[in-house]
């Protein structure tokens, strides 16, 4: 177990609810963070658990900022630690958030998983964090629960939406710039990992891919035999053009 399990496992404290799964993700992505003074954005503080598990892994360096819409939730605040109330679908509040927040190396979003929450959230902090910082958002699961608005290959899910991402990060490649372009993403995203219930972004500035061969070749590349008469007769008529 990671330092996250076990404090989660011996937790006496304020309550603390998620799937034994998450850890090992936490650690993956977030350990290059610990003992620094880093800015931690989380969506959903519930009943204040988290705040403390964030607090003894990353250390007394890092400040948390925490966003629930349950008024109830000021009281977890102390120093290093500031709550902000509102709601996460309402992109206003979002917007006069990330106006208020400086730049966050980690946002968590453990808010409410609707569809409209998650993307909202996503399309207005984003560019908060800083360029070598990462974005989770868990129980992405919701997806696939009508009560939150998901359904299996539903149209404007959240899962449906994050796969996007998967076309952004090989915009590089494309050869149809008027559909298909490189966007702001593919310029500041390394990385987009998904797991059960999990999607984790990692940014870092990004710069066209280049390749390169190095050393001698030995023969001439392979040329695969024509698949058929019509492939063949091609081939011929280019040979005869001289082509």
């Amino acid at each position: 177990m990671n330092d996250l399990e076990v404090f989660f496992r011996a937790n006496s404290g304020r309550l603390i609810h998620k799937w034994l799964h998450y850890f090992e993700v936490y650690d993956r992505h977030f350990a290059r963070f610990r003992g620094q003074p880093v800015n931690i954005l989380e969506f959903g503080v519930s009943q204040g658990g988290s705040l403390q598990m964030w607090r003894d892994y990353f250390g007394p360096s890092a400040r948390l900022f925490g966003v629930d819409i349950n008024p109830n939730c000021r009281q977890f605040e102390e120093e290093g630690t500031r709550i902000f109330i509102g709601d996460q679908a309402d992109r206003g509040f979002l917007r006069q958030l990330a106006m208020e927040l400086p730049e966050v190396d980690i946002l968590i979003d453990d808010g409410g998983h609707t569809m409209q929450q998650q993307i909202a959230t996503f399309e207005e902090l984003f560019p908060k964090i800083v360029p070598n910082g990462v974005y989770l958002c868990e129980d992405v699961h919701t997806s696939y629960w009508r009560r939150w608005d998901g359904g299996y290959r539903r149209r404007g899910t959240f899962i449906e939406y994050s796969k996007g991402w998967i076309d952004d990060l090989n915009a590089w490649h494309s050869r149809q710039p008027a559909r298909f372009r490189v966007s702001d993403f593919t310029r500041t995203v390394h990385s987009v990992h998904f797991y059960d219930s999990m999607v984790v972004v990692e940014k870092r500035p990004m710069q066209p891919p280049q390749d390169m061969r190095t050393g001698q070749a030995l023969f001439p590349d392979w040329v695969a035999p024509p698949s058929g008469p019509l492939e063949w007769l091609q081939r011929r008529i280019k040979a005869a053009r001289g082509r």
